[in-house]
């Protein structure tokens, strides 16, 4: 503790004071951004870093006092600027480019801004924190894993990380997220200008101001030296301010400068004659050694503050660790209790739920007793019109989900319609029969594959199953039993066509022509560049789908009549209307080529995943395709105009295949189940 030589007051290590009451003030040791942070009020903000609150007994006539020292007889003590600086973090700013702890700017006017950060060259988006939406500064990997600012992690603002919801804690520097944005290109600060865009923080290149680009990691050394930094006249407050590069110019016509004592709070400017007459007067000349040992003091306090504050950061790391595992310890013991607790009550909760379940399958029974007396209504107008020579019919306008077949234990894969029967393959290796007319229900389980079902068709009173065990099985349907087992192929069989007394497998490069009669291979088509995921046959024609590619076979002499060549990866599905060849791809989307001309006429947009399955549903002067994809979504689309008039969303998982019947449409989905939509 030291006293004023003036005064005699006892003097303190501060840098702010504010009034408490008429005889006592708070001295507090902060940063300048606490500071400014107070409103404008004069006062020090409520949570400093560090403060050394102490009441002192002042002088009436000092009992005024505020802002920092220089009213105390003139003389702040400047220098103490830099050391309570360094004690507490920046506060948050706006930006675009990147912030920092720099009181230094592009311009010398906003010295608390952020740092000006114009890269020559877009970021990679992997370089940016998902906190601030910035480019990472001082990166650190936190206990959850993940990399972000050490600002961020250690601010107030984010306390959790926003990917697993963990608490944020600082465990290592990412030292080489560092030294990749070390590495990134950037334009001088010096030579950048606020965006005209008006937004705070957006700056752009100034063509005017400095040339030059570097690497962040050098753009220490070169904005220290550069020339287009704006400084301050040494001499003469009043003068504008100048590009370092031409201050030695201005200095040799500037013929004023500052009293040797003005770093301790002298505002004497002259010439050099003038200061050398006013220097033995100066009111710090006589005090200037106290003032030095009080500078060096206020150094040493600071570097002692900064030290203890790290060391405060340390412990409450450390607290904030040990607390985590207290509260682990407790959930581990709540989550034992509980435990035990649902024990006791399993068998409660599961005579309610047996009561719920027994209560939602009523509910379906009525709701499937109703859409029985819909479709019995509807079969019988279809019938009417049909008889009466009315022509073929007309579906609704907007199609909706009528009901829900569920008993499959996987993902449905392929369906097809015989009559009043739905068969649905599974990944669960089996075939479910559904009568779609009457019950409503599964009629029977058909078992016997080894491999995941992943296509079935129908020719005459036979059905056939291929699957990822590579063989097809044959099955009667009128006795719903199993006649046949073909080792078809030595990859997974994708698909299965019948036609002109033949059936066709698709699997892996090569197409498989079998009699329906003697279930004997007749002939293998090759000449595909991959799996074979999509085969439909149509008039005289069959039409198989694969990498980009799909080809047009004369069904008569099984060679290739036409090739049509697509964009958007492999192709999944075929579907054929009067006018037109339809292929859903991998890569979204649905290209629709002339069926007379094979000219491609239009590519359909939409899905925003693979479009697995189309079907057509034709009535007089209206044409409708379905299509299924991977984003759980079924779309209509009117193929006069092409455009999407209807978008179905109720599958709970990729909708894999499609089929239709008298006006309704079927849906298997990886959700397991398969929806009626009419």
């Amino acid at each position: 503790m030291m006293k004023c030589p003036v005064c005699q007051v006892q003097l303190w290590n501060m840098q702010y004071v504010r009034v408490k009451s008429e005889k006592t003030v708070s001295l507090s040791v902060t940063s300048k951004k606490r500071w400014s942070q107070a409103n404008g009020s004069g006062s020090i903000s409520n949570a400093p870093t560090v403060a050394l609150t102490v009441p002192l007994t002042l002088p009436s006539s000092l009992t005024n006092l505020s802002g920092d020292l220089a009213d105390h007889h003139g003389s702040p003590l400047n220098n103490f600027d830099g050391m309570v600086n360094s004690l507490g973090p920046p506060s948050p700013g706006t930006f675009k480019g990147n912030r920092s702890s720099s009181a230094n700017s592009y311009d010398g006017d906003m010295e608390d801004m952020t740092e000006v950060l114009v890269f020559t060259e877009p970021p990679n988006r992997k370089l940016f924190c998902l906190l601030c939406k910035n480019v990472f500064k001082d990166p650190v990997i936190t206990v959850c894993g993940h990399t972000y600012c050490r600002l961020c992690v250690t601010s107030s603002l984010y306390d959790k990380c926003p990917v697993d919801e963990m608490k944020l804690a600082v465990v290592v520097n990412n030292i080489a997220v560092s030294e990749q944005i070390g590495e990134l290109y950037i334009h001088c600060k010096f030579g950048c200008k606020l965006a005209g865009t008006g937004l705070p923080g957006e700056f752009e290149v100034d063509p005017e101001g400095c040339p030059t680009t570097m690497r962040v990691n050098e753009r220490r050394e070169h904005e220290s030296a550069c020339g287009f930094a704006p400084v301050q006249c040494p001499n003469n407050p009043d003068c504008p301010k100048i590009l370092k590069m031409n201050l030695d110019a201005h200095l040799e016509t500037c013929n004023l400068c500052k009293c040797d004592h003005h770093k301790y709070g002298c505002h004497f400017v002259g010439t050099q004659e003038q200061v050398n007459e006013h220097l033995p007067n100066c009111r710090y000349e006589g005090i200037k050694e106290y003032l030095q040992t009080s500078e060096d003091r206020i150094r040493e306090l600071g570097q002692t503050i900064s030290q203890k504050d790290q060391e405060i950061g340390f412990l409450r790391s450390m607290l904030g660790k040990l607390s985590e595992r207290v509260d682990r310890l407790e959930k581990s013991m709540e989550l034992k209790i509980n435990y035990l607790d649902e024990n006791l009550t399993r068998m409660e909760k599961s005579v309610v739920e047996i009561d719920e379940n027994q209560r939602g399958i009523s509910e379906e029974l009525i709701d499937h007793r109703h859409n029985y007396s819909m479709v019995n209504s509807e079969l019988s107008m279809i019938n009417a019109r049909l008889n009466s020579g009315g022509g073929a019919y007309d579906p609704q306008q907007q199609y909706k989900c009528k009901g829900t077949f569920v008993g499959h234990q996987g993902p449905v894969w392929c369906l097809c319609v015989y009559g009043d029967y739905l068969f649905s393959g599974s990944s669960d290796k089996t075939i479910k029969v559904w009568d779609t007319c009457t019950s409503y229900t599964c009629q029977k389980t058909l078992e016997g594959h080894n491999g995941i079902v992943l296509a079935v068709c129908v020719q005459g009173n036979k059905l056939y199953s291929g699957s990822a065990d590579c063989t097809i099985m044959v099955w009667n349907i009128d006795t719903l039993t199993h006649e046949k087992t073909l080792q078809a192929h030595e990859n997974p069989v994708c698909t299965l066509v019948a036609a002109n007394n033949m059936l066709f497998s698709g699997a892996l490069k090569v197409i498989k022509v079998w009699d329906v009669h003697t279930h004997e291979l007749k002939r293998e088509l090759t000449g595909l560049n991959h799996w074979v995921r999509a085969l439909v046959a149509n008039g005289n024609h069959l039409f198989s789908g694969s990498y980009q590619t799909i080809k047009v076979w004369d069904l008569a002499t099984l060679e290739i009549v036409h090739s049509l060549q697509t964009s958007g990866g492999s192709v999944y599905s075929i579907a054929i209307t009067n006018h037109h060849i339809i292929a859903g791809t991998y890569e979204n989307c649905i290209h629709v080529w002339d069926k007379n001309t094979y000219e491609q006429v239009e590519t359909l947009t939409g899905h925003v995943g693979t479009v697995y399955a189309l079907a057509v549903i034709s009535a007089p002067g209206t044409t409708r395709v379905f299509s299924a994809s991977y984003d759980r979504s079924l779309r209509v689309w009117n193929m006069e105009n092409m455009i999407c008039t209807q978008t179905l969303l109720r599958h709970q998982g990729s909708v894999a295949c499609l089929a239709t019947s008298r006006g309704r449409l079927f849906s298997g989905a990886v959700d397991s189940t398969v929806k009626v939509w009419q």
